[in-house]
């Protein structure tokens, strides 16, 4: 009897992207499920981004990745193939070998991290030039009103006065 060995596989999971955004638990929920069944070890599971698709998939237009690693015997591939192709969540699948997967390579940023991380710097871009721009306000005033004192002391506005009498 031969033994499968337990390879690492990389697998992207195409989802509704309606359903994604009201159910993500749900989601996740069903693709672990699938893979539980086949008896894989999750390593990794994350969106991986949400695209429009090429062409409708059971009459969506939109679709969100999820892309998971996990280790399995290589006889229960077919499995989860067949249990994706059931799913009502699920729309597609492809999986592959991840011989060349390495942690690194699975806790990389993937396009919607970094999308996330780009919005996030850009808000905080946009907080602080607000913030600067009202720090900024606050120091003209301070040197506004720093140049209506002349050197001895005396207000401007009270010197001006003065010469006008």
């Amino acid at each position: 009897m031969r033994t499968a060995t337990k390879r690492i596989y990389e697998g992207m999971f195409l989802v509704d992207s309606a359903l994604a955004a009201s159910d993500w638990d749900g989601v996740i929920g069903a693709i672990e499920r699938i893979l539980g069944r086949a008896g894989a070890e999750i390593l990794s599971i994350r969106k991986w981004d949400e695209r429009k698709l090429e062409y409708e998939i059971q009459r969506k237009s939109r679709g969100t990745y999820i892309l998971t690693y996990f280790n399995a015997s290589s006889d229960k591939i077919g499995g989860i193939e067949r249990d994706v192709q059931l799913s009502e969540q699920i729309m597609r699948v492809l999986i592959l070998r991840g011989d060349h997967v390495t942690p690194e390579v699975m806790q990389q940023d993937t396009p919607s991290m970094l999308a996330e991380k780009q919005a996030a710097a850009e808000a905080d871009g946009i907080a602080a030039a607000a913030e600067a721009a009202s720090q900024g306000d606050a120091g003209e005033q301070v040197a506004v009103d720093a140049a209506d004192e002349d050197p001895a002391g005396k207000d401007l506005d009270e010197a001006g006065a003065d010469e006008l009498k």
